[in-house]
């Protein structure tokens, strides 16, 4: 079967060409912790420099982190999650259970998150309109793009 010139339009492919760079959400996670200086997102997640300015401006540009100046002289910047930052949260902590089930086996896991509840976060996805926990066997996909089945382009 031949490749199509366009692949599928997806959600999912547009958030990873923002946000499925190396590091970025390294520095999501930093940012979230309330690490958001230059220098502590260096030392915290072992990025070039360079690079790490690279990913922090088009984080900024695209809305999801905030810059803001906390020195003058020299001028320094901090980084905070704005709202759509915010949003990403929960993926972070649905990938860090996921890598701490699948890749540790829950052993030696480098952080726990804990909820306001006071106990530990287990990250669960749910329906919004049943508050069921969501399983695959349970989903049906529906494409909205004209020329597009779930197999993937419709036949010309």
């Amino acid at each position: 079967m031949a490749a199509t010139k366009d692949p599928r339009p997806c959600s999912i492919a547009d958030a990873l060409a923002l946000v499925g760079e190396k590091y970025s959400l390294l520095v999501l996670r930093e940012v979230c912790l309330g690490n958001g200086r230059f220098d502590q997102l260096v030392r915290n997640i072992g990025a070039p420099r360079d690079i790490l300015a690279t990913r922090l401006r088009r984080l900024v540009d695209a809305g999801i982190l905030t810059k803001r100046a906390y020195s003058e002289r020299p001028q320094r910047f901090e980084y905070r999650p704005t709202q759509a930052g915010l949003e990403l949260e929960p993926v972070l902590m649905t990938l860090m259970a996921w890598g701490d089930r699948h890749l540790r086996h829950d052993e030696d896991r480098p952080m726990v998150i804990e909820h306001v509840c006071g106990n530990e976060l287990v990250p669960v996805v749910t329906c919004r309109a049943c508050g069921d926990p969501v399983h695959h066997e349970d989903l049906t996909a529906h494409p909205q793009v004209p020329g597009w089945t779930v197999a993937g382009p419709a036949a010309a």
